[in-house]
Protein backbone atom coordinates (compact mmCIF):
# COMPACT_ATOMS: atom_id res chain seq x y z
CA UNK A 1 0.00 0.00 0.00
CA UNK A 2 1.38 3.56 -1.09
CA UNK A 3 1.77 6.51 1.18
CA UNK A 4 -0.86 8.14 -0.57
CA UNK A 5 -3.20 5.35 -0.39
CA UNK A 6 -2.79 5.17 3.38
CA UNK A 7 -3.25 8.37 3.53
CA UNK A 8 -6.50 8.52 2.06
CA UNK A 9 -7.29 5.42 4.30
CA UNK A 10 -6.43 7.28 7.34
CA UNK A 11 -8.60 10.49 6.29
CA UNK A 12 -11.63 8.64 5.40
CA UNK A 13 -14.27 10.13 7.48
CA UNK A 14 -12.40 13.72 6.59
CA UNK A 15 -13.11 13.17 3.17
CA UNK A 16 -16.73 12.74 3.68
CA UNK A 17 -17.09 15.66 5.84
CA UNK A 18 -15.76 17.75 3.38
CA UNK A 19 -18.09 16.18 0.88
CA UNK A 20 -21.24 17.03 3.19
CA UNK A 21 -19.54 20.41 3.60
CA UNK A 22 -18.96 20.72 -0.10
CA UNK A 23 -22.76 20.01 -0.34
CA UNK A 24 -23.79 22.36 2.08
CA UNK A 25 -21.97 25.60 1.09
CA UNK A 26 -23.20 24.50 -2.61
CA UNK A 27 -26.67 24.79 -1.44
CA UNK A 28 -26.16 27.83 0.81
CA UNK A 29 -22.97 29.89 -0.75
CA UNK A 30 -22.47 29.10 -4.44
CA UNK A 31 -26.49 28.66 -5.70
CA UNK A 32 -27.36 31.79 -3.84
CA UNK A 33 -24.50 33.81 -5.74
CA UNK A 34 -25.15 32.65 -9.13
CA UNK A 35 -28.67 33.70 -8.74
CA UNK A 36 -27.61 36.88 -7.17
CA UNK A 37 -25.34 37.26 -10.29
CA UNK A 38 -27.54 36.66 -12.95
CA UNK A 39 -30.14 38.55 -11.47
CA UNK A 40 -27.55 41.85 -11.16
CA UNK A 41 -26.68 41.64 -14.82
CA UNK A 42 -27.03 45.28 -17.05
CA UNK A 43 -28.33 44.93 -20.21
CA UNK A 44 -24.94 45.45 -21.88
CA UNK A 45 -24.20 42.16 -19.36
CA UNK A 46 -21.98 43.96 -16.74
CA UNK A 47 -22.56 43.09 -12.77
CA UNK A 48 -24.45 45.87 -11.03
CA UNK A 49 -22.38 45.60 -7.85
CA UNK A 50 -24.85 47.31 -5.60
CA UNK A 51 -28.11 45.22 -6.80
CA UNK A 52 -25.22 42.18 -6.80
CA UNK A 53 -24.70 43.08 -2.62
CA UNK A 54 -28.68 43.56 -2.05
CA UNK A 55 -29.95 40.68 -4.57
CA UNK A 56 -27.29 38.27 -2.21
CA UNK A 57 -28.78 39.35 0.97
CA UNK A 58 -32.23 38.45 -0.20
CA UNK A 59 -30.76 34.97 -2.04
CA UNK A 60 -28.76 33.62 1.05
CA UNK A 61 -31.99 34.61 3.56
CA UNK A 62 -34.88 32.83 1.23
CA UNK A 63 -33.01 29.46 0.68
CA UNK A 64 -34.78 29.61 -2.91
CA UNK A 65 -31.61 29.76 -4.53
CA UNK A 66 -30.90 26.12 -5.01
CA UNK A 67 -34.72 25.58 -7.20
CA UNK A 68 -33.50 29.58 -9.09
CA UNK A 69 -30.18 27.62 -9.54
CA UNK A 70 -31.60 25.43 -12.59
CA UNK A 71 -33.64 27.69 -14.24
CA UNK A 72 -32.27 28.21 -18.06
CA UNK A 73 -30.80 32.00 -17.55
CA UNK A 74 -29.19 31.04 -13.76
CA UNK A 75 -27.68 27.55 -14.74
CA UNK A 76 -24.74 28.56 -16.86
CA UNK A 77 -23.18 30.70 -14.04
CA UNK A 78 -24.18 28.16 -11.37
CA UNK A 79 -22.41 25.22 -13.71
CA UNK A 80 -19.25 28.14 -13.51
CA UNK A 81 -19.24 28.87 -9.94
CA UNK A 82 -19.53 25.04 -9.18
CA UNK A 83 -16.93 23.95 -11.50
CA UNK A 84 -14.51 26.80 -9.52
CA UNK A 85 -15.41 25.96 -6.33
CA UNK A 86 -15.00 22.09 -6.91
CA UNK A 87 -11.38 22.86 -7.96
CA UNK A 88 -10.59 24.84 -5.32
CA UNK A 89 -12.37 22.68 -2.63
CA UNK A 90 -10.99 19.52 -4.45
CA UNK A 91 -6.77 21.23 -4.35
CA UNK A 92 -7.71 22.28 -1.02
CA UNK A 93 -8.83 18.74 0.56
CA UNK A 94 -5.70 17.21 -2.38
CA UNK A 95 -3.29 19.67 0.01
CA UNK A 96 -4.88 18.27 3.36
CA UNK A 97 -4.42 14.60 2.44
CA UNK A 98 -0.81 15.28 1.32
CA UNK A 99 0.19 16.93 4.75
CA UNK A 100 -1.34 14.18 6.46
CA UNK A 101 0.30 11.34 4.57
CA UNK A 102 2.58 9.20 6.78
CA UNK A 103 6.43 10.64 6.44
CA UNK A 104 7.71 6.72 6.85
CA UNK A 105 6.57 3.14 6.45
CA UNK A 106 6.57 2.90 10.50
CA UNK A 107 3.70 4.71 11.13
CA UNK A 108 1.42 3.38 13.77
CA UNK A 109 3.74 0.75 14.64
CA UNK A 110 4.85 0.23 17.84
CA UNK A 111 8.30 0.70 18.60
CA UNK A 112 9.34 -2.03 21.12
CA UNK A 113 6.93 -4.37 20.37
CA UNK A 114 7.90 -8.07 19.32
CA UNK A 115 5.65 -6.93 16.06
CA UNK A 116 9.02 -6.78 13.94
CA UNK A 117 8.68 -11.12 14.00
CA UNK A 118 6.33 -13.55 12.89
CA UNK A 119 5.27 -17.29 13.08
CA UNK A 120 7.46 -17.77 16.22
CA UNK A 121 10.94 -16.46 14.91
CA UNK A 122 11.78 -14.64 17.67
CA UNK A 123 12.09 -17.50 19.92
CA UNK A 124 15.63 -18.40 18.03
CA UNK A 125 16.76 -15.21 20.33
CA UNK A 126 14.47 -15.16 22.88
CA UNK A 127 13.07 -17.79 25.20
CA UNK A 128 9.51 -18.15 25.80
CA UNK A 129 9.34 -19.43 29.47
CA UNK A 130 12.35 -17.98 31.25
CA UNK A 131 14.65 -15.19 31.79
CA UNK A 132 14.81 -11.88 31.82
CA UNK A 133 11.22 -10.34 30.85
CA UNK A 134 11.57 -7.77 27.97
CA UNK A 135 7.82 -8.31 27.12
CA UNK A 136 4.71 -10.51 27.20
CA UNK A 137 6.01 -14.10 26.56
CA UNK A 138 9.39 -12.80 25.30
CA UNK A 139 12.34 -13.60 27.74
CA UNK A 140 15.82 -13.23 27.27
CA UNK A 141 17.58 -16.29 28.20
CA UNK A 142 20.41 -15.91 30.88
CA UNK A 143 22.07 -19.07 30.08
CA UNK A 144 22.80 -18.01 26.46
CA UNK A 145 26.13 -17.97 25.01
CA UNK A 146 27.32 -13.78 24.26
CA UNK A 147 25.81 -10.87 24.68
CA UNK A 148 22.90 -10.53 27.28
CA UNK A 149 23.44 -7.51 28.48
CA UNK A 150 20.04 -5.77 28.24
CA UNK A 151 19.03 -1.48 28.00
CA UNK A 152 15.74 -1.06 30.31
CA UNK A 153 14.16 2.09 28.89
CA UNK A 154 11.54 3.69 31.50
CA UNK A 155 11.54 3.40 35.52
CA UNK A 156 11.43 1.06 37.82
CA UNK A 157 9.01 1.68 41.30
CA UNK A 158 9.26 0.93 44.48
CA UNK A 159 5.95 0.77 46.33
Amino acid sequence: MSKFQKALKDNKKYLILFLVLWTVLEIVLIAPIAVAITESLTLDQKLDLTAFIGNLGKEISSFTAITRAFESQTMATFGKGTLWFTIIFLIAATIGVIKTKPKSDYKDIENGSSDWSTGGEQYRILSKNKGIILAEDNYLPVDKRGNVNVLVVGRFRFW
